[in-house]
């Protein structure tokens, strides 16, 4: 049987949790910081966890992790 392929761009993006969950980054952080308030970018530092519906895909993508 061979080995399964991690997706390259799921592995920079998710991280596995010890309950077997994901956490990732927010977005809105990138571009046009200006109008958006200091505390509202100061909360978008926190990883957040990635949406129950989207886990069974990215436990797919990273098969190894």
């Amino acid at each position: 049987m061979p080995k399964i392929k991690t997706n390259r761009g799921a592995a920079k993006r998710f991280k596995r949790t010890a309950s077997g969950g994901f956490k990732c980054n927010q977005s809105h952080r990138r571009h046009i910081l200006t109008k958006k308030s200091t505390k509202r970018k100061r909360h978008l530092r926190a990883p957040s966890s990635l949406h129950a519906a989207d886990v069974r895909s990215a436990r797919r993508m990273l098969p190894y992790c």
